[in-house]
């Protein structure tokens, strides 16, 4: 008798496991249909973590610009676990895991200190949001949209570089030093090593030029320029051939002999093609 209460045990111990398993599934099923995300695990994984990763981003943004820390913090833990959880495998390199990974813990960082700093909470939110949204769309991130902005600090550079401005040139820089320094993390997942390395390279020989002791030449300040614009150029994904960063120079005044000038010589061409005109007529005529 011991011997049938210990068979009948197991076999219903094997019967509640199977039932609690067709339950596993069915929930897992049903869960994947409501999200409709595809059924192959490693997609959905990739593809609704960094959608979900996004839409985090997006709320933990809102709650920051409106001031309230509890929920941003409670957003920024959202954030951890969906990182943890998540296998971006797929769309972004090991350099764009590492840079999004900073930028979630120096979120997190920034809303714990002691002290509020609302600005560089903003920072630090914008900076985690364009991150987020280049993981999740990687051919047109949010963050090409800086290229205007990237654009007038170098007009700015060349100009100043053309005066012979280095204070101007400088402060152009470091302008375009803070943009970049907010779009850096969304540019390492969306773009190769190399490109960002060409630019952080020209970034800091720019740098080392304006923090040198020695005077600056004007030729070199334009040569530094034209590396920048060739380095945005690639980063930005913009063709050579498109126009130029720099804005077209003031053109030369003449005063008034110039114009004085430019009326006689243009009288003279007009008395010419007259006198031209007759002659022809002179001839028809004749023949």
């Amino acid at each position: 008798m011991m011997l049938c209460w210990l068979l009948a045990g197991i076999g219903g111990w094997s019967l509640q496991a199977e039932a609690a398993a067709a339950d596993s599934g069915s929930v897992s099923k049903v869960y994947i249909e409501a999200a409709g995300a595809p059924s192959d695990p490693a997609a959905l994984t990739a593809r609704s973590g960094a959608q979900r990763l996004e839409a985090a981003a997006e709320a933990l943004y809102g709650y920051v610009l409106e001031g309230d820390v509890l929920k941003a913090r409670k957003e920024a833990e959202e954030i951890s676990q969906i990182f943890i959880a998540s296998s971006f495998e797929g769309l972004t390199s090991v350099e764009g895991v590492n840079a999004l990974s900073s930028v979630i813990l120096d979120m997190k960082s920034e809303l714990a200190a002691a002290q509020p700093a609302p600005q560089r909470w903003e920072a630090a939110a914008a900076k985690l949001r364009l991150a987020a949204n280049s993981l999740n769309h990687p051919r047109q991130p949010m963050w090409l949209q800086y290229y205007k902005l990237v654009r007038e600090d170098l007009n700015d550079m060349e100009q100043s570089a053309t005066a012979s401005d280095l204070k101007s040139w400088t402060a152009a820089l470091a302008r375009l030093q803070s943009r970049y320094a907010n779009i850096r993390p969304a540019v390492i997942i969306s773009r190769p090593a190399e490109t960002v390395k060409e630019f952080d390279s020209w970034i800091s020989y720019a740098g080392g030029a304006a923090s040198s002791e020695q005077p600056v030449e004007r030729t070199r300040l334009l040569e530094i320029v034209s590396y920048g614009q060739d380095a945005a150029r690639v980063m930005f994904g913009k063709e050579r051939n498109e126009p130029a960063l720099s804005l077209p120079l003031a053109p030369q005044q003449y005063g008034g002999w110039g114009l004085l000038a430019g009326a006689f010589i243009l009288t003279v061409l007009v008395y010419a093609a007259y006198r031209k005109y007759r002659g022809q007529k002179r001839d028809m005529k004749t023949v």
